[in-house]
């Protein structure tokens, strides 16, 4: 009998999928275990293989198109088997969401049609009305600042109701070479649908901000023993230590110290994790994912680092599995390769807090009553009141901050 193939939940958050590839054709025989397409959920494309044999008799949704978790995605069953039964009752409920889509979509290309067109009529409008019959339209005072400016004021296009010229078009007016300009501008968009991982952001940070009763926490780091120890590190290291891995190891180590910034927040507890599990916001193309660096207290900073250029570079291919991006119980989002100084991020819940790391600055310092070069680096803690108060954070802030700017410490 012929089987329903419904679109999978491949991660907590998936509400629903796209397919971006099918790898079979109607009327292919379909093996268990074997690749039938390519889903993109909202933090990677997997592959989705066939839980088992028949012949593909139907494909419900095309490539490039979403479809609901538990939405029909395809038919398999015996060749030349009749499905329309099955397929009716499948598609039914389906039926009339499709078209209520299509009718949406129409209303929204006639609204755009139309949004488009009466601004350009509205635009001709004005430049028509502007010269009523041979008649100029324009308030007395602007005749008169237009006749001391010695401004010939048929030249002067006029932003007043109905084209009317006024007192602050001959104030900006900058001549034109006796010519009026016949340009008619026409507003325009464009309309892009929002990519899966784009919309369970949008949901998921929405939740956290409307939620969790965010606030921040600032402090100015000293850079420059973190700059010549980073140095040091890399003439002796395979792999290349970076900024973002120094301060990722610094928060583990901090984080073992302040076990209750280290926290989720459960709705009726507060859970204190044993173990520390590093979230690294990592931009791509669409969005925002957060694979995540586990145990990274334990971890060396080579063994960091090169976890973190995989990670990355996996982000960035979106092949990751689910398992790189589970289970963080702390998130560090660093801004500074793009010069930002300082920035608040939104808590990805249910995380207590996230650390927000802008840019190193060169900047004139105070040292031992001097001033002098330095670089400096300003990092935010954003924390959920709920679970972490002020100077918990504090006072985490305090120790990430000793080993920041003492990198031995944190091996001790």
């Amino acid at each position: 009998m012929a089987e329903v193939v419904r679109m999978p939940k491949l991660s907590d958050t998936m509400t629903d999928g796209v397919i971006e590839k099918w790898h079979k054709k109607v009327g292919d025989k379909v093996k268990s275990g074997e690749l039938l397409a390519d889903i993109a959920t909202d933090k990677a494309t997997m592959e989705f293989e066939s839980f088992q044999d028949g012949v593909l008799l139907h494909i419900g949704v095309q490539e490039k198109q979403s479809v609901p978790v538990d939405g029909l995605i395809a038919i398999l069953g015996k060749e030349g088997e009749d499905i329309s039964k099955i397929l009716a009752e499948a598609t039914a409920p389906k039926t009339e969401e499709k078209k209520e889509e299509v009718k949406t979509e129409e209303t929204v290309a006639v609204n755009k049609t139309t949004s488009v067109t009466s601004s350009v009529v509205e635009t001709q409008k004005v430049e028509t009305n502007s010269n009523n019959n041979g008649r100029l339209k324009a308030s007395p005072l602007a005749k008169v600042l237009a006749k001391e400016k010695g401004i010939d004021i048929k030249n002067v296009s006029g932003s007043g109701d109905s084209g009317r010229i006024v007192k602050s078009d001959i104030e900006n007016y900058k001549g034109g070479g006796g010519t009026k300009s016949n340009f008619v501008g026409v507003e325009s968009y464009t309309d892009e649908p929002a990519s899966q991982m784009r919309k369970v952001i949008a949901k998921r940070l929405l939740e956290s901000k409307n939620g969790a009763p965010h606030f921040y926490l600032n402090i100015e780091v000293d850079m420059d023993s973190a700059i010549s120890s980073r140095e040091a590190i890399n003439k002796v290291s395979d792999v290349k230590v970076s900024y973002n891995d120094l301060i990722i190891k610094a928060c583990a180590s901090a984080l073992r110290r302040h076990p209750r910034v280290n926290s989720s927040w459960m709705t009726d507890k507060i859970r204190i994790n044993h173990h520390i599990h590093i979230g690294m916001a990592v931009a791509v193309e669409d969005g925002l994912l957060v694979p995540v660096i586990r145990f990274a207290d334990g971890k060396g900073l080579s063994e960091i680092a090169a976890e973190t250029k995989d990670l990355g570079k996996r982000a960035k291919e979106k092949k990751l599995q689910p398992n790189d991006w589970e289970g963080n119980t702390f998130t560090v989002s660093n801004l500074g390769m793009f010069g930002i100084e300082s920035f608040t991020s939104i808590i990805n819940s249910p995380e207590s807090c996230i650390l927000s790391v802008g840019a190193i600055r060169q900047v004139p310092v105070v040292k031992n009553g001097a001033v002098v070069p330095g670089n400096t680096m300003m990092l935010t803690l954003a924390c959920d009141h709920r679970s972490v108060d002020g100077a918990t954070g504090a006072a985490f802030l305090q120790t990430l901050k000793t080993f920041i700017e003492n990198p031995v410490m944190m091996f001790i």
